[in-house]
């Protein structure tokens, strides 16, 4: 839920910008309204993850930089290259389009992230997410399902059936549930192997890397939309 929310704000602030400044400038207003409603929590996460993963060697060290406030080098090429690219894919898009991605990724991307806490342990003893996973519920995981999916209708609307065909709506869905699909097992693969389980900055890295992997695979769809 929290998601739609943070996507809905966010596509808000592009729609009405974009009434005022060029899609460019509109894009980056999105984007820092949605970086300052979350606190960015999850770019956080990303940049601490990458620097415990890029400079630790084990467990403990890995858990110890992470925990470390101040920003490495491998934290800051990750939270540069993923900002960028974000930004450089929506402007990518059709600018119809935008206001409709920015509400699936962010809705999306966090259901990724519920599925990593329901499918690893936390392996902190203590922590902000400690009390998410430690409830965390069939019914949440249904919930959250059903939120984060529930955008996906904003298609239908974007998409006239007089317009599109039903191979078109396949190969929108397969550019963008694939690539998430293979991303989000590639990190969750990747955190059990070097630390067992998962951080609240885990969760962080899993969101943005799945925002970045849909914007990804939305850019993949029209850019190649003649072929299918």
């Amino acid at each position: 839920m929290i998601g739609v929310i943070v996507g809905l704000i966010g596509a808000g602030v592009f729609v009405l910008s974009g009434h005022v400044f060029p899609n460019t400038i509109a894009i980056l207003l999105s984007m820092a309204a949605t970086v300052c409603l979350t606190g960015a929590f999850h770019e956080d996460g990303l940049a601490d993850s990458a620097d415990g993963l890029g400079g630790g060697w084990d467990k403990e060290r890995i858990l110890t930089i992470m925990q470390d406030s101040r920003l490495g080098t491998y934290g800051a090429v990750a939270l540069f290259t993923v900002l960028f690219a974000k930004f450089q894919l929506l402007t990518e898009l059709p600018q119809s389009f935008i206001a409709y991605a920015l509400v699936i990724a962010h809705a999306l991307s966090r259901l990724c992230a519920v599925y990593t806490m329901a499918t690893l342990n936390y392996v902190k003893t203590s922590g902000k997410a400690k009390p998410l996973a430690s409830k965390l519920t069939v019914m949440d995981v249904l919930i959250a399902s059903v939120f984060g999916l529930l955008p996906l209708i904003l298609l239908q609307c974007y998409f006239s059936p007089l317009e599109i065909e039903a191979r078109h709506i396949i190969a929108l869905f397969t550019c963008v549930f694939v690539p998430v699909i293979a991303a989000g097992m590639w990190w969750r693969i990747k955190i059990k192997r070097w630390l067992g389980g998962y951080t609240g900055d885990c969760l962080g890295a899993a969101q943005q890397i799945t925002e970045l992997v849909i914007y990804l695979g939305f850019v993949a769809y029209f850019s190649n939309v003649e072929l299918f």
